[in-house]
Formats: C-alpha cells, sequence, structure tokens
C-alpha cells in the first residue's frame, strides 16, 4: 500500500509534534497504510528524512497531506519546495494530496466540537493563526459562516495573528456577549494558542463575560487526513 506522510508546519511548543505523530498514526490505522510525520520546520523529522524513512521499510510511493488549513504561502510555496528537495534527496515518487482546507468537512468536525464543548448559547470566536493572504482570509470568512449555519451560533473570526491583536479582538466580542467560546482552528497545541488562552481569565475580569474554550482538533481530524490519502491513491 502507498505510504502516508503527514507535513505540519512545526511549531516550537513541546505538545505540538507528539500531537502531530498520534494523529498521523491513527489516520495511518483508518487508511490501513503505513504512517509517518513530518514536519515543514521547527521539529523534526523533515519531508525529505521521512520520506527516507520511507523508503528503508520498503515503499517507493508515498503521498503527502498538508495539515494545513488555508492555501496561503506555505502551501503555494513551502510545500512544493519540500516535495521537489525529497523527492531528488530520496527517488521516492510523492504524490501531494488536499491540505485540511476551510470546506465543509472541517466545518462539520468544528462544529461537532461546538456541540461537544460549548455552553448553550455561547457566542464563538473562530480562533485560526491567520494570513495576510487575501484569499486566506476570505476562506476563513466563509468557514465562520459555515459554522454559524451547522450550529445556529454566532460565529466572528478572531485571527491569532494579523492587523488587529488577539486579545484586543476577543475583548471586542467578549463586550457584546455574555458568554463567549473560542474554537481554536488548530491542527495541536502552539504557541499562538497558548497566548490567547491566557488571557481568558484577564479577559473575563475586564468584560464581566464567561469565555469557555476547546483544545486544538487533534485526532478529530484523522478521518480527514486519512479521506485526503484514499482520495490522492484513487488518482
Amino acid at each position: 500500500m502507498t505510504a502516508l506522510i503527514t507535513l505540519s508546519h512545526g511549531s516550537r511548543h513541546p505538545q505540538a509534534e507528539p500531537g502531530i505523530r498520534r494523529l498521523t498514526a491513527l489516520a495511518g490505522e483508518i487508511a490501513g497504510v503505513d504512517a509517518l510525520a513530518a514536519h515543514l520546520e521547527f521539529d523534526e523529522p523533515s519531508l525529505a528524512a521521512a520520506a527516507a524513512l520511507a523508503a528503508e521499510r520498503g515503499h517507493d510511493d508515498a503521498i503527502v497531506v498538508p495539515l494545513l488549513f488555508t492555501r496561503a504561502f506555505h502551501a503555494r510555496h513551502d510545500v512544493p519546495e519540500a516535495l521537489e528537495q525529497a523527492r531528488a534527496a530520496t527517488g521516492i515518487n510523492l504524490r501531494l494530496a488536499e491540505g485540511l482546507g476551510t470546506g465543509p468537512e472541517i466545518a462539520a468536525v468544528l462544529a461537532e466540537r461546538l456541540a461537544a464543548d460549548a455552553p448553550e448559547g455561547a457566542h464563538v470566536a473562530l480562533y485560526p493563526a491567520g494570513t495576510s493572504d487575501p484569499g486566506g482570509v476570505a476562506a476563513l470568512a466563509q468557514l465562520g459562516e459555515l459554522i454559524a449555519a451547522l450550529s445556529g451560533r454566532g460565529v466572528t473570526v478572531v485571527p491569532a495573528t494579523g492587523p488587529v491583536d488577539p486579545g484586543a479582538g476577543l475583548i471586542e466580542v467578549a463586550a457584546e456577549h455574555d458568554s463567549v467560546h473560542i474554537l481554536p482552528l488548530f491542527v495541536t497545541e502552539g504557541l499562538l494558542l497558548d497566548r490567547i488562552t491566557t488571557l481568558i481569565t484577564r479577559i473575563q475580569d475586564a468584560t464581566g463575560a464567561r469565555i469557555t474554550h476547546s483544545t486544538p482538533l487533534a485526532a478529530d481530524l484523522a478521518a480527514l487526513v486519512a479521506g485526503r490519502h484514499t482520495e490522492r491513491a484513487a488518482t
């Protein structure tokens, strides 16, 4: 069977890499294939190193699933560059699958998480890493609309990076709603996620709102990742 290699952005957070490994292993179990994790930066192995390991295990073909939500700079530039370098270094046939995306599949996963985690009536602060790419910004706004339609809740996108500080963005949302639930658009733990959760108590005190939050999507994405592998393997 064609191996699965997940490709994350990578993070300096100590819990990020173990989370990616667990997600990758579960996705491999669902797809019924050998699965390896790789990272663009900060963590090891690189895609080239993961491809070399796949070759050592007897694979000459692998499908790479980027663990990225938007088709911004990393998806358009860093991922193709990493694939070319890995192909040149190993000779293994690496085929690129679709990333996680911001479409109905992710919206459904997030809506299910809301149903499990969010207090009744809470307004949702969708918290992505953020992007300066106009297409990525539009995709995140559309994702917020999809989640709102599925969950029946109000949704405001509060990016971790961008022209507005996320703390200020969350204060603005909390000032308008008695209950706010932060819904991270994160695969696993990250410093940008820690950045907002450490502000919760202070923002609650400042606004009087009750603020709750979900954890990263992690294993909830395993079926989607396995599906991306299966779809690409069929083409």
